[in-house]
């Protein structure tokens, strides 16, 4: 390969590389925006869980405290920028599974539009506010790495976590899967952290009350 072959490969790795970091940033910044704007201009995360969960994401991928801060600053109204808001919608999947669909958003209706075109694509469709969001429970979700198993075993690390009072836990690959109150999140976190724990992530999730597994082939449209 000559030098210039070389350094135009290179070159096209690292703006794809950048592309797709600039794309995570736009997408956390919104988020936290969002944060703040549904609290009604709460700007300190340890006043709005919201905002401490997405603070704490951003920081999970380097974000710049800069762009945390105006992100923030968006948020409050002082920033500028586009006014953004998070739209729920309710629906079902082929094969009658109930679905929820959380989306940021500048224009409720068109999202609405588009989301309903493409359930409808698929073989699903669109419900009615409340049609389904009975079947979840909104929790806090902490992935949770295993510890060495030669001091403590699966089972004795998994009764450890349940003393500590959360609502589920389950076993996944290489490690946990913690739900929890929501505001009890970051307690939860801190606590495992103690225990020595290594808190991969935290989020908010919509868990539903009883899982289905369908066939792939059924939704494929979807995920096209």
């Amino acid at each position: 390969m000559s030098g210039h072959s070389k350094w135009s490969t290179i070159k096209r790795q690292k703006e794809v590389k950048d592309a797709k970091k600039g794309a995570i940033f736009t997408k956390l910044a919104t988020a936290i925006t969002v944060a703040v704007r549904q609290s009604g201009g709460v700007a300190d995360p340890d006043q709005n869980f919201r905002l401490r969960l997405a603070v704490e994401k951003a920081r999970q991928f380097n974000m710049p405290k800069d762009n945390i801060s105006r992100a923030i600053d968006k948020g409050t109204g002082t920033g500028g920028g586009e006014r953004m808001s998070e739209a729920v919608f309710e629906g079902f999947l082929p094969g009658g599974a109930a679905v929820i669909i959380e989306t940021v958003t500048d224009n409720k209706l068109r999202t609405a539009q588009e989301i309903k075109t493409l359930l409808d694509k698929g073989g699903g469709s669109l419900g009615s506010s409340g049609a389904v969001g009975y079947l979840f429970n909104q929790l806090g979700e902490l992935k949770v790495k295993v510890r060495d198993t030669s001091l403590k075993s699966m089972d004795e690390q998994e009764l450890e976590m349940i003393d500590l009072g959360i609502e589920d836990v389950e076993v996944v690959e290489d490690g946990f899967l913690i739900y929890c109150e929501p505001k009890k999140t970051f307690e939860i976190k801190q606590r495992l952290e103690d225990l020595g724990y290594e808190v991969e992530s935290a989020d908010l999730v919509m868990k539903p009350f009883v899982p289905l597994d369908l066939p792939q082939e059924e939704n494929t449209p979807l995920l096209t």
